[in-house]
Formats: C-alpha cells, sequence, structure tokens
C-alpha cells in the first residue's frame, strides 16, 4: 500500500485558508501533474479558481460541510475515485481535529499541518473558544497570523501559541501580506543558574514542560517548588510522586504532572498533601515514567499550604 501525502490547513473561517491552497496549487513546485483531491470542508468568501492552478485537470475539488458525512469509508472512496496521490484538505474550523485524525484512511499520511487565523479575531476566539483553538494549535507545525497591525502585540499571540505548542513555527502577515517569522525568545520566568532554583506556583507548567524536555539542563541543579504528593502502594521502592494538576486547554483534559521523588522514609508523606520541597535532579530510569527522566532526590520536605490556583495553566 502507498503511502498518501496529507497536507492539511485548519483555522477558523476568513483565516486565509483558501488564498493559500490557491497559491499552493498555483505553484508549479507543488502542483507537477500529480493527482490531488481537495478535500474542502467549509465555504467562505474565497473560492478556488482552477483556471489559475499551474496544472489543473489533475486537480478533483470536493466539498464535505456536513461532519457527519465525513467518514472513513468517504475518504476511501473518494482515493479510489480520483486515484489520489496526493491530499490537500481545508478543514472546518469549528470541527475538532481529533475526529479527523480517528478517521484518516491508512495510506493517508499527515505530510505537513499549518494553521491560519486573523490575528484581529483570533483573541477572542481562543477567549470563547478556547477548547477549538488549543485543538489546532496542538499538532500545528506552522502558525500563519495574517492581517498582522503594526501596533499590535506579537507577545500575546506569541504565548498563547507556546501554552499550546512549543515546536511549531509562527509567521506574522501584515495587512500587506508581507510575511515575517516570530523570533520571540521565550525567557524561563525562574533562573536556571541559580544556586537554588526557585519555582513560583504559576509557572509550574512551564517549569515541568521544560524539566521534561530539557532535563540535562537540570542535572545535579537544587529546585525548590510547591507541590502536592502522591504516594501509593506499588511504587519503586523509596519513591513518591510529586506535582501539581496541570490544565493545557480545558477542564477535560486536566491531568497530574508529577515527578519521580526519591526520599528514605516516603511512608511518613501523607498523599494529597502539600508540601514545599527541595531536591537535587538527577536522570536515570524509573517504573512511574517507564523510561529514563528527572527523578527530584529529596533535601528538605515541609508541610505547606495549597496555592490560590492548585490547578497549574499556561496562560
Amino acid at each position: 500500500m502507498t503511502d498518501i501525502p496529507v497536507f492539511l490547513f485548519t483555522g477558523f473561517l476568513d483565516s486565509g485558508k483558501t488564498t493559500f491552497i490557491q497559491s499552493v496549487l498555483s505553484d508549479p513546485g507543488f502542483n507537477k501533474g500529480q493527482r490531488i483531491l481537495v478535500l474542502q470542508c467549509e465555504e467562505g468568501e474565497e473560492e478556488l479558481d482552477p483556471s489559475e492552478f499551474a496544472s489543473s485537470d489533475n486537480v478533483f475539488i470536493e466539498t464535505v460541510l456536513d461532519q457527519k458525512k465525513l467518514t472513513e469509508a468517504l475518504l476511501d472512496r473518494l482515493t479510489n475515485k480520483y486515484d489520489a496521490e496526493q491530499v490537500v484538505v481545508e478543514y472546518n474550523g469549528m470541527w475538532l481535529l481529533t475526529d479527523f485524525f480517528q478517521i484518516l484512511p491508512r495510506e493517508w499520511v499527515i505530510a505537513g499541518e499549518t494553521m491560519f487565523a486573523d490575528s484581529t479575531t483570533f483573541l477572542q476566539y481562543n477567549a470563547n473558544m478556547r477548547q477549538l483553538v488549543f485543538n489546532k494549535l496542538n499538532t500545528a507545525e506552522m502558525i500563519v497570523f495574517n492581517r498582522v497591525p503594526k501596533s499590535m502585540d506579537r507577545m500575546e499571540l506569541h504565548k498563547i501559541v507556546r501554552g499550546a505548542n512549543r515546536q511549531a513555527q509562527i509567521v506574522y502577515s501584515d495587512e500587506n501580506g508581507k510575511a515575517e517569522y516570530d523570533e520571540i525568545v521565550d525567557p524561563l520566568p525562574f533562573d536556571v543558574n541559580a544556586p537554588v532554583i526557585e519555582i513560583e506556583d504559576k509557572d509550574y507548567a512551564l517549569f515541568y514542560v521544560d524539566l521534561m524536555e530539557n532535563t540535562k539542563t537540570y542535572v545535579n541543579k537544587t529546585v525548590s517548588l510547591n507541590v502536592m504528593a502522591l504516594s501509593e502502594k506499588g511504587m519503586p521502592r523509596k519513591t513518591f510522586a510529586v506535582g501539581r494538576q496541570l490544565m493545557q486547554c480545558c477542564v477535560e483534559d486536566i491531568q497530574f504532572a508529577g515527578l519521580a521523588c526519591l526520599y528514605d522514609h516516603p511512608e511518613q508523606i501523607c498523599s494529597k498533601r502539600w508540601y514545599k520541597v527541595e531536591a537535587k535532579v538527577i536522570e536515570r530510569f524509573t517504573s512511574l515514567y517507564g523510561k529514563k527522566g528527572p527523578v527530584l532526590v529529596l533535601s528538605s520536605i515541609r508541610p505547606s499550604s495549597e496555592p490560590e490556583e492548585p490547578v497549574a495553566t499556561f496562560y
């Protein structure tokens, strides 16, 4: 079975998806005559103009506006109907991407995923439809903000993206279509070179992700933080977990973001109680992760109070 590359374009209505797809299909570097299925899942003001495509006889446009009709069986039928060698998808911004991923035919392989957003409406969407916004940001390889006013504070857009996706490239396109890559350096809100790295309650989410992604930066350094303890049967000897509930998007995705902690007397720890801990970071395998990862070697622990915001977030 031959893999069929899928180029996925997401974002809300009138964010610039159709315009970009038009430019892609008009580019002979992309549209070289291979059989391309274009699947459009919403209708906006802009329409594709096949007369401007680099090659048009090989491009087959299908529109599916009812999500219930978007099934794996339909995608299989369209693939076979057009003998598609490549697929371009303009996905409906009001549909969850996870639903689409669940119906992908086995030979459909995501080759690129780009999210588009109108900067003048993005903050409003994020405030009122956070789950839908996060769902698109989370897996995108590139986020393109269109119609960015010169006076707009890009940092606000940057922070929202980085709260959902730390790897994606960010592009800002102004009212004239001039594009610039995001070059904002994400400063950590704590000093990783301090004798003791103090983690404030509001910074736990960033600390946890950075520690997991850049463990070697923290090895043999001392950290101090306020955490909830979890001590349960079946944990490795002299080990318990510390951490906080973490919410990336919405209440439904809250989960415990825990760290393995070594202590000679874990039986003294009350599970689900809050503690102020100070510990040295090492890296080793632990069954709590099922792989090698950061482990805190406890040097001090004392009871503390629950933070005002017990659930950690990125925003």
